[in-house]
């Protein structure tokens, strides 16, 4: 059983998302011999070293084999066992995309995929490993619930409902090592439904993963600068939690999407999906990573390349909100 306290959720920032997954895998493998590891040769990175030596008859190691991890994943569900398939995000749903179509999608198997380092994290690993594409890729894909948690904490937490749930669940692992803390207590996660992390009365920010600390830092900035936002943690990227974007729209002249993805294809794209279904709704603005392959660096160079920084994504919001106040006061 997982304890939510102020000790293992500070252990768990100081880890990050990625190292923090193999400890949260190990307490729940503990007591339900049904979950298994299976890893394309990334137990150390992700965390699964102590869950080997613990639990060796629960984890499989593939090698570099990331289509022969689905497989064996798929079959693996197909003797009622829950298998969490683990690899890099760019290897999992990229290299291996066809079988977690097949599989995942098509055959409707109960495989837990887990994409480590999504986003940027890889750092000077550069393009090859860096993965902006994938929850575009995985919303293709018909049957796959996709969660995108916004701390430790919550990827705990999602991990622990991905147990629960009877079918293929996504996870999406952001950020790096010291992973800014978002959930200081425990608290009801469902898959589905979104947080409203901040009310405001001006616009809406809907935030997922490594943005949603962001997200409420530049909230605070947008705040002194007299906008008052509201912050939304979308963890679950599917379903869309659409009631809560509904009761938003009733009150925000401006919605703002923030992801470690690229713009096209990932929430924000599903956002604009169902906006456009609606005789009338607010403006959106997009944020998240450029539709380019760019020169790679560090964690925070990659951020404030793409303008994802808390200043940068205040500086973005402003400019767009004081251009619909100008607009709408422009006598036609």
């Amino acid at each position: 059983m997982i304890e939510y306290n102020s000790k293992n959720i500070r252990a768990w920032s100081l880890l990050g998302q990625t190292r923090s997954f193999g400890n949260t895998l190990l307490e729940l493998a503990k007591d339900n011999s049904r979950i298994i590891a299976v890893t394309s040769d990334m137990a150390k990175t992700s965390g699964l070293d102590r869950f080997g030596k613990m639990l060796p008859g629960q984890l499989i190691n593939t090698g570099i084999a990331e289509q022969n991890m689905v497989g064996i994943s798929a079959g693996l569900a197909n003797e009622g066992l829950i298998p969490f398939a683990i690899s890099f995000a760019s290897f999992s749903t990229m290299r291996a995309c066809e079988p977690v179509r097949h599989f995942l999608g098509y055959m409707n198997r109960n495989v837990k995929l887990i994409g480590v380092s999504s986003g940027f994290a890889t750092g000077i690993f550069g393009g090859t490993h860096y993965c902006k594409e994938d929850l575009a890729i995985i919303r293709g894909i018909s049957g796959i619930v996709i969660l995108s948690p916004a701390d430790c904490t919550e990827l705990s937490k999602a991990v622990e409902a991905a147990t629960h749930y009877n079918g293929p669940v996504y996870i999406r692992l952001t950020g790096q090592m010291n992973h800014p803390i978002v959930y200081k207590n425990d608290y009801s996660f469902e898959i589905g439904k979104a947080i409203k992390l901040k009310s405001g009365s001006d616009i809406t920010i809907i935030a997922t993963g490594s943005m949603v600390h962001n997200s409420i830092k530049a909230a605070e900035i947008l705040e002194q600068q007299g906008i008052n936002a509201s912050v939304i943690d979308m963890h679950t990227i599917k379903p869309l939690d659409t009631a809560i974007i509904d009761k938003e729209m009733c009150s925000s002249e401006l919605i703002v999407s923030i992801e470690e993805h690229s713009k096209t294809g990932g929430m924000g794209g599903a956002i604009a999906e169902y906006l456009s279904s609606l005789k009338q709704h607010p403006v959106l603005l997009r944020l998240g990573i450029e539709d380019e392959f760019q020169k790679a660096g560090n964690y925070s160079f990659m951020l404030e390349q793409n303008h994802l920084l808390p200043e940068q994504i205040a500086n973005s919001i402003q400019k767009k909100y004081l251009s619909i106040k100008t607009n709408s006061n422009v006598s036609v």
